[in-house]
């Protein structure tokens, strides 16, 4: 098994913890996304996808996380949910999606994600050193370009429409 893409999407607000998401494709044939590059205290780290636990209202069947105490639709009071606890006695509030077997594994994931998500910041931070050209911005030569719907200049507009040989629209304007 190989890794033949990753694609990172940086966040925007980078004082959180939470860096980038990112998606895994393996031998370009089966993708994982919502892998997510948390900062942790000894650098940045993999965190595989998760979902939250949820348990439904015995009273409205709403779907509320598994510690809730009280239903988010009708505010019912919950029964702590049972199934799930782990070593200090506690629900499981999120359950993996996708996860590695083996060490060996996680540390193929792990070192190809954070390689490209320092790609990522690197390309980031050229472009906004200034090191790197837009190609999108307009040189003082060449003229402003039109935006929105309207094309053509304010006098272009003003002309008054051409009248057609057929008589189709003839009269309705002075």
């Amino acid at each position: 098994m190989e890794i033949t893409e990753v694609r990172v999407k940086l966040m925007e607000n980078s004082d959180d913890r939470l860096q980038a998401f990112c998606s895994v494709t393996f031998d370009d044939c089966f993708v994982v996304r919502d892998l997510k590059i948390i900062e942790g205290s000894s650098g940045p780290f993999v965190a595989m996808p998760s979902r939250k636990m949820t348990v439904h209202c015995p009273r409205c069947h709403c779907k509320n996380h598994s510690r809730a105490a009280y239903c988010n639709q009708c505010g019912e009071q919950q029964q702590q949910y049972a199934g799930g606890h782990n070593e200090d006695s506690r629900g499981k509030l999120y359950a993996d999606i996708a996860h590695p077997i083996n060490a060996e594994c996680r540390e193929m994931i792990q070192e190809k994600v954070i390689q490209q998500y320092l790609a990522e910041l690197e390309d980031r931070d050229q472009k906004t050193s200034g090191s790197y050209q837009r190609q999108d911005r307009v040189t003082a030569d060449e003229p402003e370009p039109v935006q929105g719907p309207h094309q053509g200049s304010p006098q272009e507009a003003a002309e008054p429409p051409l009248e057609s040989d057929n008589g189709f629209g003839q009269g309705i304007f002075p």
